[in-house]
C-alpha cells in the first residue's frame, strides 16, 4: 500500500510536468487549431535558459524559473509572428508541416550553437524529504507539484478573471465575430503563444531538476507525451490538459512500478490510440457533427 502511495505521488509530480507542457498545446489548438509540434522545444529552450541561468550567473531556482518563462514566452512570440501568422489563411496540413519545420530547426540550431552533448542539471534549492504515514514523499515531487498548481491557478485566473483571457475566449468561440466586436485577433493569438511558451518554459526549469540531465533533443519525447495529455483530456480544453496530464503520469509510473519500465513511453502511445479509438474527443470533449 505504501509503495502505491509512493508511486501515485510520483507520477502526479510526473504527470504535472506533462499537464504544463499540454496546456500550451491545447490553448494554440482552441484559438487556431494547430498543432504546434515545435512546442515540445520551447520546453527543451526554456530548460537550457534555466541551466545557463544558475550555472553561469549563479541564480537561485525561482530566478532561473521566472527568467526562462519570460524568455519562452518572447521565443513564442516569434515564432508565432515570423512562422505561423503568414499561414494564417492557408490549408491546416500547410500550418503542421511549417510546425515540424519549425521543430526541427530549433533543434538543430540548437546542436549547432552548443553542441549535442548533455548537461548535468544543477539542484539550487535545498530540499528535505517529507515522511507522512510511513510514506516518504521527495522535497522535489513537493516543490514541482506546488510550481505546478501555482502556475494552473494562475491560468484560470488569466482565463477567466481577465480582459485578455475574455478575448482569448471569444476568439476560440468564433474568430471573425470576435473580430466584428472590435477584438486585436492578432494581439490575442500572440498572447495565447507567449503564455502557453512560458508555462513550457516553466515545466523544461523543474523537468531539468526532477531529471538532473538535459540536451537539445530532450523535447521530443515529453512534447509528445504532453500532446497524448491533450487529446486524452479533450485537446482545446484547458482542464482536460491538466486531467490528462496528471493521468497520464500516473498511468506510466504504476506501468514502471509493475516492473515494466521500459514499456513506460510506449504505454503513453497506447493510451493515444485507445483514446482516439474510444472516445476521439477526449474525457472532457462533446462528439459535434460537422455538416459535409
Amino acid at each position: 500500500m505504501e509503495q502505491l502511495i509512493q508511486q501515485l505521488v510520483n507520477g502526479i509530480s510526473l504527470g504535472s510536468i506533462y499537464a504544463l507542457i499540454a496546456l500550451g498545446y491545447t490553448m494554440v489548438y482552441g484559438i487556431v487549431k494547430l498543432i504546434n509540434f515545435a512546442h515540445g522545444d520551447v520546453f527543451m529552450v526554456g530548460a537550457f535558459i534555466g541551466f545557463y541561468c544558475i550555472s553561469i550567473f549563479h541564480l537561485g531556482f525561482f530566478p532561473a524559473l521566472l527568467i526562462s518563462m519570460a524568455a519562452c514566452a518572447i521565443f513564442g512570440v516569434l515564432i508565432e509572428r515570423i512562422a505561423y501568422k503568414p499561414l494564417r489563411n492557408a490549408t491546416r496540413i500547410a500550418a503542421l508541416i511549417t510546425a515540424i519545420g519549425v521543430s526541427l530547426f530549433i533543434e538543430y540550431g540548437t546542436i549547432y550553437l552548443r553542441g549535442a552533448q548533455p548537461e548535468a542539471y544543477p539542484n539550487t534549492v535545498p530540499l528535505h524529504d517529507l515522511k507522512i504515514f510511513g510514506v516518504v514523499i521527495s522535497g522535489q515531487s513537493i516543490l514541482i507539484l506546488g510550481v505546478s498548481i501555482i502556475l494552473m491557478i494562475l491560468l484560470q485566473f488569466i482565463v477567466h478573471r481577465t480582459k485578455i483571457g475574455k478575448a482569448m475566449r471569444a476568439v476560440s468561440h468564433d474568430m471573425d465575430a470576435a473580430k466584428l466586436m472590435g477584438i486585436n485577433v492578432n494581439n490575442t493569438i500572440s498572447a495565447t503563444f507567449a503564455i502557453g511558451s512560458a508555462l513550457a518554459g516553466a515545466a523544461g526549469v523543474i523537468f531539468g531538476m526532477y531529471y538532473t540531465t538535459i540536451d537539445p533533443l530532450m523535447g521530443i519525447i515529453p512534447g509528445l507525451k504532453a500532446f497524448v495529455a491533450a487529446v486524452l483530456g479533450g485537446i482545446g480544453i484547458i482542464p482536460g490538459a491538466m486531467t490528462g496530464g496528471l493521468l497520464l503520469g500516473v498511468i506510466e509510473s504504476l506501468v514502471s512500478a509493475a516492473g515494466f519500465s521500459l514499456w513506460r513511453d510506449g504505454v503513453a502511445f497506447v493510451v493515444l490510440i485507445l483514446i482516439l479509438l474510444l472516445r476521439p474527443a477526449g474525457l472532457f470533449g462533446k462528439n459535434v457533427k460537422e455538416k459535409v
